[in-house]
């Protein structure tokens, strides 16, 4: 039974789901939802139960001490709503987010979109935004891609979007993008290539660019706090770790030829477009006191990425001792992550 108490009339409400797991890699997806909910001060109003959906043999609970008192925490998937100001323009209005976050289930999956989708219906959700990352053939030092997929013919011609064709293994975002497309609730999910050869978490400059894609889709300008100087960070501890490794190097070099080639047909258009709009809005909003710091042309988030100076401490591999980025591999060997649902490439 759904109890929705203390929960306010919310004003055109979208909600954003991401799930740690299978679909989450470098943390990118769920690193986005929860930087919005830290930035408006997202209020949890429901928790799903752990009971009916988590293995915890997997998912182990944590305990804690509050107070001298031990106390538990139990996996699971808990939803929050935020109040955010503002549209793309620096001078729209105001809009409701419900925030769904939590681990990829263990069992039960269609039951457990049911449950996320009866919320929808009581909240009154308008669109519901998938968030997701995967492992890509993609350099870090270039603007990580971030692709937007539907299965409506026409969500994706209104909002310019690929239509998904993937065929294969899925996870619980492609689940639940489907049962929400068969209950006639809208539904985008966003992707985001992380660099398979640095798939640690976290990876900032991926959370950065799912916000900025989100920021277009959903017309709201997202505060970005801390996030363009800790992507900067983090491209220049991966820059000097892969500089360590001449054959890590010369496979990045590689990635980036590819890229810029495939890339060529945008380098001027649309594209270029879109991301000087969107700096000149940032900038204007900041220049009237609106949230977030703009990032300027040649860093992430951007036109351009460019690393700055900061401690890559965290992106050691702790559980292997590594302080660089693995040597690559066949795709075929030694990925201990298994293909990952996502825009067909």
């Amino acid at each position: 039974m759904i109890e929705l108490e203390g929960v306010p009339e919310l004003i055109d409400p979208v909600m954003i789901c991401a799930f740690e797991g299978w679909n989450d890699a470098g943390d990118a997806a769920s690193g986005a939802v929860a930087h919005l909910d830290r930035e408006w001060k997202g209020e949890v109003f429901a928790a799903l139960d752990a009971e009916d959906y988590y293995d915890f043999q997997v998912n182990r609970p944590t305990v804690w001490l509050d107070g001298g008192v031990r106390k538990i925490t139990w996996p699971t998937t808990r939803l929050s709503v935020v109040r955010a100001g503002g549209g793309a323009d620096g001078r729209g209005g105001t809009r409701d987010l419900v925030l769904v976050r939590g681990i990829e289930p263990s069992m039960r999956w269609r039951s457990f979109c049911n449950e996320i989708l009866g919320f929808a219906h009581e909240l009154g959700v308008e669109m519901v935004v998938i968030l997701g990352s995967l492992l890509g053939d993609t350099p870090h030092t270039r603007p990580v891609p971030v692709s937007g997929v539907t299965s409506d013919p026409d969500l994706a011609r209104t909002l310019d979007l690929e239509e998904s064709r993937y065929e294969g293994p899925t996870g619980i975002v492609g689940i639940l993008q489907e049962a929400c497309t068969h209950a006639g609730v809208p539904t985008v999910s966003l992707w985001a290539a992380v660099p398979h050869y640095v798939s640690q978490p976290p990876n900032p400059k991926a959370t950065l660019a799912l916000l900025n894609r989100l920021e277009d889709l959903i017309d709201l300008r997202v505060p970005q706090g801390e996030l363009p100087e800790d992507a900067r960070a983090w491209q220049l501890g991966v820059d000097q770790l892969a500089a360590e490794d001449s054959e890590v190097a010369e496979y990045v070099q590689s990635l980036e030829q590819a890229r810029d080639t495939a890339d060529l047909p945008e380098a001027s258009g649309e594209a270029i477009a879109r991301e000087f709009e969107r700096y000149l809005r940032r900038r204007d909003g900041q220049s009237q006191g609106g949230p977030g710091t703009p990032p300027a042309p040649g860093q992430p988030g951007g036109l351009a990425a460019e690393p700055g100076v900061a401690d890559a401490s965290y992106l050691r591999d702790t559980t292997s001792g590594r302080t660089r980025p693995p040597r690559p591999k066949p795709r075929d060997e030694g990925d201990e992550t298994p293909p990952q649902d996502g825009p067909e490439k």
